[in-house]
């Protein structure tokens, strides 16, 4: 029997996207082992009203602090290495990084993996004000992936923000949100958006596939796929 690696999981940003983490990780490990298989993983699951009251605030060191302090501990609890579930969070990757001994899987690099062996390069980003106007992941998609990295006009980042913090992350899901996600798609489309990214983990709950003239990337499943990849090399390879 295949030995598993322990995944570490830093969620609850919000939990209703860390659920969906959750879910995906182990029925891809039942798919791939079989029977009653599932996924070794350890969660710290922050209270997300306090971590988006500190987002909006702008106190970035005190949550970079936070997160160091989750990613140790889920290190001593016996973690291989680390998931931060939320793409926002990565703004304070370094830091993440910086605490621990174990690996960080960045939820950009299978993203930017799965666009590139699509043959893609130009592409439209949907997710929270702080991941569309800050540098942290479209710089990492542009700078190791190669990417072109096209955000909404002001009126749509400001959409897009407003309907994941007061509705998505509460598990709102509404057909008017719905059509208002589809036409900042369609701008970004026909600004030249070769494929869409929702680079919030919560935007899978409202967007799909059918909701875009173009290919659409979930980052949320792109990042469990890659975990679970990762959790099922051989234990050797975990701290490389």
């Amino acid at each position: 029997m295949t030995e598993q690696a322990l995944i570490g999981l830093i969620g609850g940003m919000s939990w209703e996207s860390s659920a969906q983490y959750y879910r995906l990780i182990n029925e891809a490990v039942r798919l791939r082992l079989g029977g009653v298989a599932s996924a070794r993983t350890l969660m710290w699951s922050f209270d997300f009203a306090e971590i988006e009251r500190l987002q909006h605030a702008g106190r970035w060191p005190e949550l970079s602090r936070r997160l160091a302090d989750a990613a140790r501990a889920l290190e001593a609890g016996g973690a291989d290495f680390l998931v931060l579930c939320t793409n926002t969070m990565h703004r304070e990757a370094d830091a993440i990084e910086a605490a621990v001994r174990i690996p960080l899987l960045h939820i950009a690099d299978p993203t930017g993996q799965a666009i590139t062996a699509a043959g893609l390069s130009r592409v439209g980003l949907l997710g929270t004000a702080f991941t569309m106007e800050h540098d942290f992941y479209r710089g990492r998609l542009e700078a190791k992936h190669g990417l072109t990295v096209l955000t909404p006009d002001a009126e749509g980042r400001a959409a897009v923000h407003r309907i994941i913090y007061e509705e998505l992350v509460a598990g709102r899901v509404l057909d008017v949100s719905r059509e208002a996600y589809r036409a900042v798609i369609a701008r970004l489309v026909e600004r030249g958006a070769e494929a869409i990214i929702l680079g919030c983990t919560e935007i899978m709950l409202l967007i799909g596939q059918e909701d875009s003239p173009v290919p659409v990337f979930d980052t949320t499943t792109l990042h469990a796929m890659a975990a679970v990849e990762r959790a099922l090399l051989p234990l050797s390879a975990q701290r490389g």
